[in-house]
């Protein structure tokens, strides 16, 4: 089943999100790989492709688990989380409708 990751940043957090991005994404590529990802990135923290230094306010992640509970040992081992970027982190269930 697919599931949605929502992190929430922490304010200032550009700087964590940076030194931990390549494990971060890392960990993403690899769900790619195995087929599992339908899609992952950021909220810019302004209303822009680019932020620049206003950096971001989270991020999304819609993957494939076996249950709830793997979706969520996922999201707690992740980079982000261990760096300290999300102070909040929500995994729920996710039925994709469209396309």
């Amino acid at each position: 089943m697919w599931y949605a990751i929502t992190g929430i940043d922490v304010e200032h957090s550009l700087d964590k999100r940076k030194a931990a991005r390549p494990a971060h994404v890392a960990r993403l590529h690899k769900l790619l790989e195995e087929g599992r990802l339908l899609l992952a990135g950021p909220f810019p923290a302004i209303d822009a492709e680019d932020p620049g230094p206003a950096g971001f306010s989270g991020s999304l992640i819609v993957a494939e688990f076996d249950d709830l509970a793997a979706a969520r040992q996922w999201a707690d081992a992740d980079p982000y989380r261990e760096a300290g970027v999300y102070r909040e982190v929500t995994v729920r269930p996710f039925r994709q409708t469209l396309p």
